[in-house]
């Protein structure tokens, strides 16, 4: 039997009891425990959608709920409480951008794709360019070396002929990211100076 939640099989899940949340979980169709939304299959354990969905329905417990959000730049974690799953059901219903996939010992937590920069990088975010030549994301200003994520090889000898002294001298000490409008601005501007042309074209990924 699949463990759902990090619960154990010795806990008691009653057989009958999904037909009396069929009203409940109907709506559920967010992917729960790690399911494609492509495909319904559960990740971890082949499990079609329904049953995954149906197991959460037949235990009748308080679990822990965590949101997990991913931002373009950064992530987050708040609590959102202990509830009875059927109140996790509902959740799924109300918030379809969420999925839901297994986490500690009664736990359940809702991860989140968000298209924006946390607010810890809105405060600290700098794109400039590291030792090896890349254009990469900055947890704080490039000096301090904390390489976040990074995007592409540039093409330091053209870009020095083809930018003012102090278009290079800021792209160095870092050019401050404060926004999304920002965050691709600034790399869509030095894509022109990719050293692998196929990488002018960028794409926002997580």
């Amino acid at each position: 039997m699949l463990v759902l939640l990090g619960l154990s099989p010795a806990f008691d899940v009653p057989a009958a009891s999904a037909a009396a949340h069929d009203q409940n979980v109907s709506g559920a169709h967010t992917a729960v425990h790690g399911i494609s939304p492509q495909t319904g299959v559960d990740s971890q354990s082949g499990a079609d959608s329904g049953s995954v969905i149906k197991l959460l329905a037949e235990y009748k417990g308080p679990v822990k709920v965590m949101l997990h959000r991913t931002y373009v730049c950064g992530e987050e974690t708040s609590s959102l409480g202990t509830v009875d799953t059927r109140e996790v059901l509902q959740m799924l219903k109300h918030h379809p951008e969420w999925t839901a996939v297994r986490g500690g010992d009664h736990e359940v937590i809702m991860e989140q794709r968000m298209d924006d920069l946390s607010e810890a990088c809105k405060r600290r975010a700098y794109i400039g360019m590291d030792k090896d030549g890349n254009l990469s994301l900055f947890d704080g200003p490039p000096k301090k070396e904390k390489v976040m994520r990074t995007f592409f090889q540039l093409d330091v000898h053209y870009m020095e002929s083809s930018l003012s002294k102090d278009r290079m001298d800021e792209l160095l000490n870092g050019i401050r990211i404060s926004d999304l409008d920002d965050y691709n601005s600034v790399i869509s501007t030095f894509s022109d100076y990719a050293k692998d042309k196929s990488e002018k074209v960028m794409k926002t990924t997580y």
